[in-house]
């Protein structure tokens, strides 16, 4: 879709380039979703891919996620000796239900900050503890946990002038054991619920639910709890809603019936370490 109301589009070089961001300013990256709807109150953007951030970086801690970097790049992520979550973050690609051409465009900093519920980009964050980068308008930078970024449907820590630029996942997460799981009413529907479970090295199992959810939920305890535990927990959640793409008590029936599969996995997963 054409955003008619446009006026020019700036390539930015450097941090101070991003000044001119606020109210009807708007960074872009892909594209995909901003080019979505007609957004009449824009006057202009600002192109972050002229930055020519590194798409994926491996630290001694981990490794960092460009925003810029798009879902093709980041399912060709390789594997390295001991990171048990590597299948984690191709899975999440996949549940973008889109064409190779959207996957060529579309960024995991703008499926993050867009922050609709069904967003696979904040289930593989949060499932991972990652921490996220932001540039602050005020030119200060903020690191912000994946949990508590995306606060509601369409809603985050970002405010205006504000910009994502980096994901970093932490080298205890990638050795974890993880398991996925998605469902939707239809084969090529929007997810109705998306479900990673991690069992760390050191026993610890992290539960998070996303897509059933307005916003993200993590279930955390020392061990691989009891099945009854995880579906009283599961059952207090209490923010499953109700759109098109499903009910609010079909949501909650989902995350029972998929949260328990993952316990199950990852208890096998557990036993065979």
């Amino acid at each position: 879709m054409d955003l008619s109301t446009l006026t020019h589009i700036t390539a930015a070089r450097q941090r101070s380039d991003l000044i001119a961001l606020g109210p009807t300013v708007v960074p872009l990256a892909g594209g995909s979703e901003l080019f979505a709807d007609p957004r009449a109150h824009l006057t202009a953007l600002v192109d972050l891919l002229t930055l020519g951030w590194p798409a994926l970086t491996i630290t001694e801690d981990g490794f960092e996620i460009a925003a810029t970097c798009t879902f093709a790049e980041l399912s060709r992520l390789p594997m390295r000796a001991g990171w048990a979550a590597h299948p984690l973050f191709y899975q999440c690609c996949t549940a973008l239900f889109a064409s190779f051409k959207v996957w060529n465009v579309a960024t995991v900093g703008g499926n993050l900050a867009t922050s609709l519920p069904a967003g696979p980009m904040i289930t593989l964050a949060v499932a991972l503890d990652a921490e996220l980068l932001v540039w602050r308008a005020d030119g200060s930078d903020d690191i912000v946990p994946a949990r508590s970024f995306v606060t509601g449907n369409m809603t985050n820590a970002l405010a205006d002038g504000d910009v994502l630029r980096s994901i970093h996942v932490p080298l205890a997460s990638l050795h974890a054991q993880t398991a996925y799981r998605k469902i939707a009413l239809s084969p090529l529907g929007r997810s109705g619920a998306v479900l990673a479970g991690r069992l760390d090295v050191l026993g610890a199992f992290v539960l998070t639910v996303t897509a059933a959810t307005l916003r993200p939920v993590q279930l955390r305890y020392p061990a691989l709890p009891a099945a009854h535990v995880l579906a009283r927990d599961i059952t207090a959640i209490d923010c499953w809603f109700t759109d098109a793409h499903g009910a609010a008590d079909w949501r909650r029936a989902m995350g029972l019936l998929l949260g328990e599969e993952i316990r199950l996995e990852l208890e096998l997963a557990g036993g065979r370490q």
